[in-house]
């Protein structure tokens, strides 16, 4: 059936994660950051994250998820109905997470950029399923398989790190740090909704969250921070401005 894309509003920005939480516990500053300066930002989570060990079932974690996007004043979030625990990159996951860039047609992805070795393999999944859907997103000649949605070029992707895994250098041109400093507070707030997968047993990853946070942002001169990894290299038409921007 044809979509119409006055039901879906244009987007900024969306963020692509494999489960409720991942694009919390990566970007969720960043994320309320934006809306606070006024852009468009939608999150897409590729499963719903069941079964999990203590939630009762997915209507619990969605219920979870929503008030997690309330707490970062994020625009819109898609749960896709991809599976958990079995999600693999292939060809009907591509082209359902590209049809969801081409009905909000951001002008920013940010996704996965790496593995998370000894945790969820849903990650590196992830992270193919959203460069593909990216790629996908813009094919011509190719209405039958996106029901008629135009096409959407989104015109920039950025990866993303789960905030207390090892920081390393990605096999990306670039990386910057993104400014929390103002939204650290609501990045956790979003994360403790959370609460079947953070019970009062495991406060110790609000503290790893908020560590790791302060530690990027002093990097670059911040109180908190996230970082981000480009697809290209980072480059200016006017290095003093680039240089001296926060000034």
């Amino acid at each position: 059936m044809p979509f119409d894309l006055n039901d879906f509003p244009q987007l900024d920005v969306i963020a692509v994660g494999a489960h409720p939480d991942d694009v919390e516990i990566a970007c969720g500053g960043t994320l309320a950051s934006l809306k606070r300066q006024g852009y468009k930002v939608g999150i897409i989570d590729l499963t719903d994250g069941e079964p999990t060990p203590l939630s009762p079932g997915p209507e619990v974690r969605l219920a979870e998820a929503e008030a997690a996007g309330v707490a970062l004043g994020v625009d819109v979030r898609v749960t896709l109905e991809l599976p958990n625990r079995r999600l693999f990159d292939g060809f009907d996951e591509r082209v359902a997470l590209a049809k969801e860039f081409r009905k909000y047609r951001p002008k920013v992805v940010i996704g996965f950029g790496d593995r998370t070795p000894m945790a969820s393999p849903d990650h590196w999944q992830a992270m193919q399923i959203t460069d593909a859907a990216i790629f996908y997103s813009r094919l011509t000649k190719w209405d039958d398989q996106f029901d008629g949605l135009p096409v959407h070029s989104v015109s920039k992707q950025l990866y993303y790190k789960i905030a207390f895994e090892p920081i390393t250098k990605l096999d990306a041109p670039g990386s910057f740090v993104s400014d929390i400093s103002d939204t650290l507070d609501a990045k956790i707030e979003s994360i403790r909704c959370y609460q079947t997968q953070f019970p009062p047993a495991k406060d110790y990853v609000f503290d790893r969250v908020r560590g790791a946070a302060m530690y990027i942002g002093a990097m670059a001169g911040y109180e908190a921070g996230e970082i981000f990894y480009t697809t290209r290299a980072i480059g200016t038409p006017d290095m003093m401005k680039l240089l001296f921007a926060d000034e």
